[in-house]
């Protein structure tokens, strides 16, 4: 008997098929649109550690035209930022330090260095830097290339690893229609390609349609957004059914502060019908899935 999710893979876009004809590859990035900028990047993460005790730790990368850098929080609510760092401030420019706080009735010690930080358009370095998390005296999370030495020391003087994934990552853009973007779906996946666009197409603005390529290759196509401005469509990456999610209702009915939001989130086979089935076999296991969010601001 085939599992279901081999099943619903039939009726899902593979983005792994190496078929893909040229103007499909062509049409996925418009030539008249300049990209959107993207100013924030939140990423939150699960650690578990090894008494079992469970902890989210959020990761936020910011730009804008006051300042950049980054704040560290643990714990439910994201709101309440545990450390704030801002590396382009003229009054306070901190670009390697640490810091020690309480949250969660545990011990937080957070090591960053951002001296050498290398990035590309948006707020989230790409290389030279690391940023550590330290929980209970147990390397709760550790990002960057540099990271790897720090965790080497922590590791001499016996400090332990927990294990951490990415669950949720959000970022918001401002400027055009066009929005670019990568995501890794599964920590054995690869980092793969996205990119959203809205244009008239060969129908003119008066008919926007909305596109969605994954490594090139057109996966999503919406005709009519104003009048199909919210759905959702399925799509198969890494062995994987990723649902993606759109709402570009604010963008046609409340343009002066409307948003639009769109969402790729993983989940199992088992998820759309059979969910008590799923939480009764899972009962004693732990479910771990992704989803990217990115919300869009559209410049009048």
């Amino acid at each position: 008997m085939r599992d279901i999710a081999s099943c619903l893979g039939e009726y899902a876009i593979k983005v792994s098929d190496s078929a893909c004809s040229a103007p499909a590859n062509l049409a996925c990035r418009p030539l008249s649109l300049i990209p959107s900028i993207q100013n924030t990047v939140t990423c939150l993460y699960k650690t578990k550690l090894s008494t079992q005790k469970q902890l989210l730790i959020t990761v936020t990368w910011c730009k804008n035209l006051t300042g950049q850098g980054l704040s560290i929080n643990v714990g439910d609510d994201p709101s309440s930022s545990a450390l704030k760092v801002n590396t382009n401030s003229r009054f306070f420019r901190k670009m390697k330090g640490n810091r020690t706080f309480e949250s969660c009735n545990s011990k937080i010690e957070a090591l960053w260095d951002l001296s050498n930080a290398k990035y590309d358009s948006g707020p989230e370095p790409t290389n030279g830097f690391y940023v550590v998390v330290v929980v209970d005296s147990k390397v709760g999370l550790f990002l960057g290339d540099m990271s790897e030495d720090v965790v080497a020391k922590k590791l001499k003087s016996g400090i332990p690893i927990a294990q951490f994934s990415l669950v949720c990552r959000r970022e918001h853009f401002t400027g055009n229609t066009l929005y670019s973007t990568k995501a890794q779906f599964c920590d054995t996946g690869m980092a793969h390609d996205i990119l959203i666009s809205c244009s008239g197409e060969n129908e003119g603005l008066k008919y926007p349609v909305l596109s969605v390529c994954i490594d090139k290759k057109k996966v999503i196509r919406v005709k009519r957004l104003q009048w199909n401005f919210r759905g959702n469509e399925t799509i198969f990456v890494d062995g994987l059914l990723v649902d993606m999610m759109w709402d570009v209702h604010d963008w046609f009915f409340n343009p002066a502060s409307g948003y639009a939001v769109f969402m790729f989130r993983t989940r199992s086979g088992l998820e759309s019908r059979l969910w008590l089935e799923e939480k009764l076999v899972q009962k004693e296991q732990e479910k771990v899935e992704f989803s990217l969010l990115i919300y869009a601001c559209k410049n009048p």
